[in-house]
């Protein structure tokens, strides 16, 4: 046994210590906007300003092993893209509705950058969130609070989008909706706001006078709520389907779905707003019905934390995802915070209890801004650590199961400052898709090429041609992944000296 910040792990949870990184890892940071938490550093940044500090941002992401961004275009009923149904981000310009100067489509740059390091791009919208604080905010006249006041509440300080109101829901899956047409994103993505987080000694009734309008047969207000929740999530599963069946949804939760007190489907838990009793978001049901395709619960607690233990949790949240993803959404922030996080070994403790239980698929740090400090040496962990081999993304065989073809004419040049290797892309597969990527492995002469081991993998690229200045004898495999990360069969070249034999059929390989 050894002792972690007071909580002690058992002998088999030491042990995964030693697990070898996987092939297939989402690996995430959120990339907030909403009063400039990471992007950008201030409001009313010069266009110019703005794209470099996102690009640096991919940029350091990237040199330490991310493989996706989820970034928050839509923070409150605006917008960082020029959308037909709300006005500039405030935060983005410094006042809202008005456009970058010099005028770009911030939401295609980011894509754009995002796709040319190979990383996912998920755009996050909070959905019911439309006034971030209405004692400070200075609105556009044409802002959605103006032109549909009876759409919306206040509740403390904010004021929301009634989800009880059809057309509040259809408005929102519309603006999704125009997103996912105009845009390449990679996936939709909501985080943890639905009904408003409860405010204490403030009753939450705002929504009492709709519930009669509109009970859709509902006699507790409460499941009432969840119900509407569920039309949304519902709602826009569908929509997206129609448009774009390729792209994914994603929702991230508050930790705790119910407390085993209040449902026996709940964990050993006394969290003190679980999101379905409080935020009325049945994230279980969604899992369950398919609605979405990834869930990434904000564990931001420690291991075994009294009331929300996090292996707790991710045992939990693994054993209710329902063949969906599970992606952990890791308390970057709270590192060196206090007494549980100011021991460097939290997180790194976190990630070997992940990478034990092969439910969990990745994970998600919030925020980008915390992790660009790298509090507790975090980043070198990963760098030289957990994320020193690359991953890939893991397919989603329900949306996607029909590998691309393999490259082309695989073949190696020579020359003074090394060997370069060159392939044709694939003609489309059966599904019409294309290659979006390739994967260069590298084996020496006497092992038998087996890719399921990231250690081989020593490129991914967009492109056709990778050069390395190892002239070492080796077998080199390249491989063709789609949209979707499914993996062609293997194509290989055997360099000897200034020679090389080409394989092309995986049964040819050895």
């Amino acid at each position: 046994m050894m002792l972690v910040f007071g909580a002690t792990l058992t002998e088999a949870q030491v042990k995964v210590q030693d697990v070898i990184a996987p092939k297939h890892e989402f690996r995430a940071a959120w990339i907030a906007t909403v009063s400039n938490i990471d992007f950008p550093s201030r409001k009313g940044l010069p266009a110019d300003s703005q794209r470099w500090e996102f690009q640096a941002i991919l940029d350091t992401l990237k040199h330490y092993g991310m493989n996706a961004v989820v970034v928050q275009i839509r923070p409150a009923a605006d917008a960082f893209y020029p959308s037909p149904h709300e006005p500039w981000s405030e935060w983005l310009t410094g006042t809202q509705g008005k456009a970058p100067e010099p005028y770009y489509d911030v939401l295609a740059f980011m894509i754009e950058l995002a796709h040319q390091r190979n990383m996912e791009f998920h755009a996050w919208f909070n959905p019911y969130r439309a006034v971030f604080d209405v004692e400070n905010a200075s609105l556009a006249p044409d802002h959605i609070s103006f032109l549909k006041p009876e759409w919306f509440f206040q509740y403390g300080k904010k004021k929301y989008f009634n989800p009880g109101l059809p057309e509040v829901r259809h408005y929102i899956t519309e603006l999704i909706a125009d997103v996912v047409r105009r845009y390449d994103i990679d996936a939709v993505h909501f985080d943890d706001y639905f009904y408003p987080y409860h405010i204490p000694n403030e009753p939450f009734c705002a929504d009492s006078a709709t519930f009669r309008r509109y009970p859709n047969g509902f006699t507790s207000i409460e499941d009432w709520r969840r119900h509407n929740v569920d039309l949304l999530i519902e709602a826009v599963h569908l929509k997206i389907l129609s448009i774009k069946p390729k792209v994914k949804f994603g929702i991230s939760p508050f930790a705790v779905w119910r407390n085993r007190k209040d449902d026996k489907e709940g964990s050993a838990t006394s969290a003190g707003q679980p999101t379905y009793d409080y935020l009325y978001a049945d994230v279980r049901k969604w899992l369950k019905k398919g609605w979405i395709d990834y869930v990434a619960p904000q564990l931001y607690f420690p291991i075994g934390f009294p009331r929300v233990p996090y292996e707790v949790m991710v045992e939990w949240w693994s054993r209710n995802s329902f063949g969906r993803h599970l992606y952990v959404g890791q308390g970057a922030y709270r590192i060196g915070q206090d007494s549980l996080w100011k021991n460097p070994s939290e997180l790194p403790n976190q990630l070997r209890l992940n990478r034990a239980n092969p439910k969990v698929k990745g994970s998600i740090y919030f925020s980008t801004r915390s992790m660009l400090k790298n509090p507790l040496g975090i980043l070198d962990t990963l760098k030289h650590d957990f994320y020193r081999a690359p991953a890939l993304i893991p397919p989603m065989p329900w949306k996607d199961q029909v590998p691309p073809r393999p490259p082309r004419n695989l073949a190696i040049l020579s020359s003074d400052t090394g060997i370069t290797l060159t392939w044709g892309k694939p003609r489309p597969a059966q599904d019409k898709d294309t290659a979006a990527y390739f994967v260069v492995y590298r084996f020496s002469l006497k092992q038998r090429p087996v890719l399921n081991d990231p250690r081989h993998i020593v490129a991914i690229r967009c492109d056709t041609v990778w050069h390395s200045q190892s002239t070492i004898a080796s077998k080199y495999v390249v491989t063709a992944f789609d949209r979707l990360h499914n993996e062609s069969p293997p194509v290989q070249v055997i360099w000897t000296n200034r020679t090389y034999r080409r394989a092309t059929a995986t049964s040819r390989l050895r």
